[in-house]
């Protein structure tokens, strides 16, 4: 019997301005299309565990959502708009934004399949280039059409199933009213307010186990030692600053702030983590042992790096990969994600046959399994719960669906839970000599430090960091609390990840302009002066924000 651990993270940056005002409504669309879709397979499917990792910041957006839905006081510009009666006397520049928004999809499989959509895009196409003169060519209904197909698009396959009036809403395709998009918007307040619950009760049943990421997002090692980005890239461009000023206390911080958060929404302290982007470090290990963390995941390449570096052999993948390890200071046992499998179904297997990706998927572990060389062998396949589906037909609802059939019925390969493995297997984990710092994306840190305009930023977050220090003990306690809050926002790694030339240029413009809010804002609270800098773009001329492929999430 192959033990198999699915562990599905769930993220979204936190995409609030310095007002609480949402910059970006990517959490609330994910909601719906993606975490709920998700936490139904799993109810569809009871034989099937696995672990479900949240985010701090994504559980505080989602509650805050929820609370927008109720009170229907908004602060998501694009929620806003689904209830707007007067759409076309918006000024052109809203407009123009407004269409751009509803318009940014996977084509493929949530646009080209739905005609009266299709048809909105081409008449848009039609105008776009004519400046605002053009846009007064569009009718209210262009824009109410619009805006309630962009939502329809964004609903997750399992909602539509389960509701025949969202159905007869995308029958009706086109003349939508103001009452049929409150009838959407108050379909996904009911979706978004029952999120939470779901998992909670999911977890209460015993098929998943719920974990978590350090608060914000940061890549911890990094904020313990910025030299931890060249032991698994010697050489790399590093910021200007030799380091994170006072970087262990706040990545303790992190780490206690999830615990708590984790605690009051779920009931429990999480048994494990995935630290942000998997990255971890020999010091970072001994944080989450220190706190008391059972297990960290992170990825293979960090894993190949380590081995390599201690001199063990790695020619046959299943004896070194599909087993835990234990560094001797550390009480926390390390998982290490398979690349291949897992990377199957983030990049790999939308464009199969869903029974034919299942098969592989399945077929895959049964020739592992054939070649394992001890007992109790562990394969971990950890991905983004949310990033794939929309490349999938249907939101990857015939992929999930078959994937949990087959692994229901299988006699060999047996689903659990980090803890509930080590619970039943509480001997196994290796001894590892050497961790060497890294992530799940190449086994190193490049993706969040290296490139110019990624140091810059952090060049600028270890200025802020520094005025912080100077100034924050003499605050009211009120005010202390909000630079808090502000300084764990501008530590997240989510910036970094989209500083670089491989992001298309409106992605990256508007992390950017997020990024210098949060840290403009900080300033303010901390009554400094903010430096002229922050009124220009980090990610300035060359490739930094030019369109290009997006480098989608896989952990």
């Amino acid at each position: 019997m192959l033990h198999l651990v699915l562990c599905w993270h769930f993220h979204q940056p936190d995409y609030r301005d310095a007002d609480g005002r949402y910059q970006l409504p990517w959490t609330y669309l994910h909601a719906v299309k993606d975490y709920a879709d998700m936490a139904a397979h799993l109810e569809s499917a009871p034989n099937v565990c696995c672990v479900v990792n949240f985010v701090p910041t994504l559980t505080a957006q989602i509650l805050d959502y929820a609370e927008q839905f109720a009170c229907g006081e908004l602060r998501d510009p694009l929620l806003e708009s689904l209830l707007d009666p007067a759409l076309a006397k918006r000024p052109p520049a809203q407009r123009r934004a407004l269409v751009e928004q509803c318009f940014k999809v996977n084509a493929p499989t949530m646009l080209e399949p739905f005609a009266p959509y299709r048809r909105l895009q081409s008449l848009w196409r039609s105008v776009a280039d004519g400046g605002d003169a053009a846009l007064e060519l569009l009718s209210e209904q262009f824009y109410a059409d619009l805006v309630t197909w962009y939502h329809l698009a964004w609903t997750g396959e399992t909602v539509r199933r389960a509701r025949a009036d969202l159905m007869a809403l995308m029958h009706k395709g086109e003349g939508f009213t103001l009452a049929d998009r409150r009838a959407l918007f108050e379909l996904y307040g009911e979706v978004v307010a029952d999120l939470l619950p779901r998992y909670r009760r999911l977890a209460a049943r015993g098929q998943i186990e719920l974990s978590a990421t350090p608060h914000s997002h940061p890549i911890l090692p990094l904020l313990l030692d910025f030299h931890a980005a060249r032991e698994a890239r010697p050489g790399l461009p590093l910021p200007q600053a030799p380091g994170y000023p006072g970087g262990e206390a706040r990545a303790r911080v992190h780490i206690d702030a999830a615990l708590a958060d984790h605690l009051e929404q779920f009931g429990q302290e999480p048994g494990g983590c995935w630290p942000a982007e998997g990255g971890v470090s020999e010091a970072a290990l001994r944080l989450f042992s220190a706190a008391g963390v059972r297990w960290v995941a992170t990825g293979e390449g960090v894993l190949r790096h380590s081995l390599s570096a201690s001199g063990m052999d790695m020619s046959h993948k299943p004896s070194w990969c599909y087993t835990p390890y234990r560094l001797t200071d550390s009480d926390t046992v390390l998982f290490f994600r398979d690349d291949h499998l897992s990377d199957l179904i983030g990049f790999e297997y939308k464009g199969w046959h869903s029974s034919d990706a299942a098969r592989h998927f399945i077929t895959t572990l049964d020739e592992a399994r054939r070649n394992v060389r001890h007992e109790h062998a562990v394969v971990s396949v950890i991905l983004d719960g949310e990033n794939a589906w929309e490349y999938y037909p249907f939101n990857g609802w015939y992929f999930l669906s078959e994937l949990y059939a087959q692994l229901s019925a299988s006699q060999t390969v047996y689903t659990t839970t980090f803890c509930d493995y080590l619970e039943l297997y509480p001997h196994t984990p290796r001894p590892l000599p050497r961790l060497v710092a890294g992530s799940w994306v190449y086994g190193d840190f490049t993706t969040w430090m290296g490139d110019a305009a990624k140091n810059r930023g952090w060049d600028w977050l270890v200025a802020a960091k520094l005025a912080y220090d100077r100034a924050v003990r003499r605050l009211p306690r009120a005010r202390r609390e909000q630079a808090e809050a502000l300084l764990r926002s501008c530590e997240s790694s989510d910036w970094f990840w989209w500083f670089g030339d491989y992001n298309p240029g409106d992605a990256v413009a508007s992390f950017d302009r997020v990024y210098r809010q949060k840290l403009k804002r900080l300033y303010q609270t901390l009554g400094v002066t903010a430096p002229d800098y922050l009124d220009q773009p980090l990610c300035h001329g060359g490739g930094s924000i030019e369109a290009g492929g997006v480098m989608r999430r896989g952990g």
